[in-house]
């Protein structure tokens, strides 16, 4: 006697306590369960295995769930969606899940077996609707069916074995930006303490010497500097490891710098035309992600133009629904509808193999989406292609990064600082330009030698690296204030993966690897001016 198949769940969470809770309630309950962590891995899983019911939690960290709930029902009505949320659970917030497509909403945290039994009422709502339709049926109509469903069933074959083709070409371009992830992860660390010393040393230089030569060549090193800086940020975006910054930006100096970048990417077939508006706002954005968005579609538009073409990047104040619009115009050979309708769908291409991954547009909507705007595409075969980013207004002006040595607040009674990394480089920076603002600095590698130096020395601030050899900085944290509750830690990180520092470090006082002297100055001075706890 066969044993009837469980039904399969897809459960969709983020977070792994509530995510492995749910499962495990759920195969309690009887059900077969796969997961996922992210609304695009939700939407590809969906997509290859067709589960009875998606269990999708509303706040996700890529695609909001109610942007999930809408593509399934679009692509696949026939998978039921129940939404579920500790923190959207205002009625409107349910009617919007509802709106959104969803079969019903479960405010949690729910008990075991009222997460079964929700689950399980969906089903038998979609067997009653099932067998209500067969009851309405007619045997003549039903011998119709079953003939359209054996031609449907063939043709479904067809598709789901191009499906099966997509899927794994998709999830092969998956484990491709994983391996990019760990691998720009860990050259980031190295590379931002790299970049913590050269940056450091030059806005020593800049701000002491008197020298006009001397200062002009230090500040071109500095800004190539800067230039590896934004680099790393772009790497580390586009594996997904750090998120956005968001900060209040000028829009115009940003395309005005980047001008000889796009002169060399797109070359000497593609002209440039900037039409920039003089009253264009400040928006909130992360600067070197839009960098990056705008380089992102500029590539697009020179491959739109192979035998060359102009290229419009444009700036007005009056987007719509009050946003800031910057246009990206080309004069290539445009895209169908359907292309259109797809373009900013994950691993979509139409490009060669091996000539496109598919990322470049949904990453540009990503960033628009995290800025809190929105992208706009227009296209016609044979007429060009415009791609419109709406962005917030920040509603206050960008302010560029200044730390004078005149600028910076020296120590007020020679206080104790132990600084622990095991960077040399940085150790040598950090401790000789404090020392010279008149704090008292003790130098430890690792955990271990700093909780030696503690008990002599009573530092009043610990300057603490995050990603060390063997113990990183947040198990430091945890012993020096197990042993001393009272002491502030200031946490220097060019660690790359935002999700696990921000887990582990929480609201702690944060330095971001590569920092300036003055900005090194400023945390100081901020946390032993608010005093201990």
């Amino acid at each position: 006697m066969n044993t009837p198949a469980r039904p399969l769940v897809l459960n969709v969470e983020d977070r792994d306590a509530p995510r492995y809770v749910k499962t495990h309630d759920l195969h309690q309950a009887g059900f077969d369960v796969i997961e996922a962590v992210n609304g695009v891995e939700a939407l590809r899983l969906v997509e290859a295995h067709m589960p009875s019911i998606v269990l999708l939690d509303v706040q996700l960290p890529d695609l909001s769930g109610f942007e999930v709930c809408r593509t399934i029902k679009q692509k696949w009505p026939g998978v039921m969606v129940l939404l579920t949320s500790a923190t959207f659970v205002s009625s409107s917030d349910r009617t919007l899940g509802l709106d959104s497509g969803a079969d019903s909403y479960l405010v949690q945290p729910s008990e075991p077996l009222e997460l079964g039994a929700a689950v399980n009422a969906l089903l038998r709502i979609r067997r009653s609707e099932s067998e209500l339709r067969r009851l309405n049926e007619s045997l003549e109509q039903r011998v119709q069916d079953r003939v359209a469903d054996l031609a449907e069933a063939n043709a479904k074959l067809r598709d789901e074995i191009a499906q099966r083709e997509k899927a794994e070409a998709a999830l092969v371009q998956a484990e491709k930006m994983q391996a990019v992830g760990q691998l720009t992860g860990g050259l980031a660390h190295d590379f931002n303490n790299l970049l913590t010393a050269v940056v450091g040393n030059l806005d020593l230089i800049r701000n002491r010497t008197t020298e006009t030569r001397i200062r002009r060549l230090a500040d071109n090193a500095f800004k190539a500097a800067q230039r590896g800086a934004r680099l790393t940020a772009q790497l580390l975006a586009f594996s997904r490891t750090q998120k956005l910054v968001l900060a209040p930006v000028d829009v115009n100096t940003v395309i005005v710098g980047m001008r000889e970048l796009l002169n060399q990417s797109l070359g000497p077939n593609v002209a440039i035309e900037l039409r920039l508006d003089a009253g264009m706002p400040t928006v909130m954005a992360d600067a070197n992600q839009l960098e990056l968005a705008i380089l992102n579609l500029s590539i697009n538009a020179r491959d739109a133009m192979p035998e060359g073409g102009t290229l419009t990047i444009a700036t007005t104040a009056a987007g719509k629904d009050g946003l800031a619009s910057i246009l990206v115009s080309d004069t290539g050979h445009g895209m169908s509808r359907e292309v259109v309708s797809r373009a900013f769908d994950p691993f979509f291409t139409t490009k060669p193999a091996g000539k496109g991954t598919g990322l470049g547009l949904s990453q540009v909507y990503g960033i628009a989406r995290q800025c809190g705007g929105d992208v706009t595409l227009k296209s016609e075969v044979g007429k060009g292609t415009t791609v419109t980013l709406l962005l917030p207004p920040a509603g206050i002006a960008a302010v560029p990064a200044t730390a004078n040595e005149a600028e910076v607040v020296r120590s007020r009674n020679a206080e104790k600082l132990l600084i622990i990394d095991d960077d040399l480089d940085v150790q040598e920076l950090v401790s000789e330009f404090l020392t010279d603002l008149g704090y008292e600095v003790r130098l430890a590698l690792d955990g271990e030698e700093a909780l030696a130096i503690v008990p002599s020395f009573k530092p009043d601030l610990l300057i603490l690296d995050f990603a060390m050899p063997g113990v990183n900085g947040a198990d430091v944290a945890i012993a020096m204030r197990a042993h001393y509750p009272g002491i502030p830690i200031l946490f220097a990180s060019g660690f790359a993966d935002s999700d696990a520092l921000n887990a582990a470090v929480g609201s702690a006082p944060l330095l971001r690897k590569p920092f300036r002297p003055g900005d090194l100055a400023t945390a100081v001075r901020s946390l032993l001016d608010g005093g201990r706890g």
